[in-house]
């Protein structure tokens, strides 16, 4: 099994009002969060999957939750809490571009904290992932840190920055607080983006990844959009593969899809053990990439974090018949 911890929340699109005196705005909601595309996007791969994160028990919690529980993710070590759920509402200005509003403060998923942590984990767990702003607000973010640094070596932790910078604030603390993360981590998922964003310009991506190796990570893997991914091993040479040709509707869950696929195709190859993982091949490493980059190829082909199941994924990467 995969534990999943970060947050679960919902994404409120409000479209324009039908005339000036309106008083009503049409509105979607979709269920969202880094960490809960990742545990439903493993769940559809095919990997067994359970949830750590605070959910509310308002309408929204209970959106989220059903559909965590449809896709057969476990949810017995989420606490409920009374508290609401975290709403991102996104709607266009009146110079036509989007612009943010975020709701979180004393949310459900914020409000997790060390208390909440299960005393002790079932041998099943081979792997424990969390990333976004859950790891870098409190008190969630200590907690998720205690559990890294608990559980690091005897369980792979795998960890993806997907930076909210309006979220977390200052970044120079935020980078203090992930080498701490990183020195507990078998893989490190960033894309360049999140680099870019992190270091303000200052670091190169091969610059991040050597703090990060120096702070302790293993395996970091960076994805590049439409240009693939690239995996630094620690110690070794880096490897690449190249992106998909695909037509992009949009690329919402991308990331959080590529990180499912990474973690399902290591899972399947059963390298989801810390030394495993430290001795991978490069034809298995390279195996494990491509999986990714395909499982992530086809959300991009659809609109909104719809992730793919496995057998997608397996028929995207089947050999073509010739004409």
């Amino acid at each position: 099994m995969i534990l999943v911890c970060g947050e679960a929340l919902v994404d409120v699109f409000v479209g324009d009002p039908g005339t000036p005196a309106a008083t009503a705005l049409p509105a979607e909601i979709v269920a969202g969060g880094s960490p809960f595309n990742v545990a439903l996007g493993l769940a559809r791969l095919g990997v067994p999957a359970a949830f750590l994160g605070g959910l509310s028990s308002d309408r929204f919690g209970e959106l989220l939750q059903g559909i965590l529980s449809r896709e057969g993710v476990d949810l017995s070590l989420s606490p409920v809490k009374a508290n609401p759920t975290t709403m991102s509402v996104v709607a266009r200005g009146a110079d036509g571009h989007p612009r943010y509003a975020f709701y979180g403060a004393d949310a459900a998923d914020r409000l997790f904290s060390t208390s909440d942590l299960p005393v002790a984990l079932g041998d099943g767990v081979r792997c424990i992932t969390m990333g976004s702003y859950t790891l870098a607000v409190e008190p969630v973010g200590e907690a998720y840190l205690a559990l890294a640094e608990r559980e690091a070596g005897r369980r792979v932790i795998s960890i993806d920055p997907n930076l909210r910078p309006s979220i977390i604030g200052d970044l120079g603390r935020w980078a203090s607080r992930f080498d701490r993360f990183a020195a507990t981590a078998s893989v490190v998922k960033s894309s360049d983006e999140d680099i870019a964003i992190a270091y303000g310009g200052r670091l190169g991506v091969g610059e991040a990844v050597a703090r990060w190796q120096a702070a302790g990570a293993g395996l970091v893997v960076v994805t590049r959009g439409a240009q693939g991914a690239i995996a630094f091993p620690r110690g070794a040479e880096p490897l690449e593969v190249p992106g998909r040709t695909v037509t992009v509707v949009d690329t919402v869950g991308a990331g959080d899809t590529f990180h499912a696929g990474l973690l399902a195709s290591l899972d399947a190859s059963d390298s989801l053990t810390p030394d495993r993982l430290a001795a991978l091949s490069r034809d298995r490493l390279g195996d494990a990439l491509a999986y990714a980059v395909a499982a992530a190829a086809i959300t991009c082909s659809r609109r909104g974090a719809d992730l793919p199941r496995a057998a997608e994924v397996a028929a995207a990467l089947a050999p073509k018949e010739r004409p």
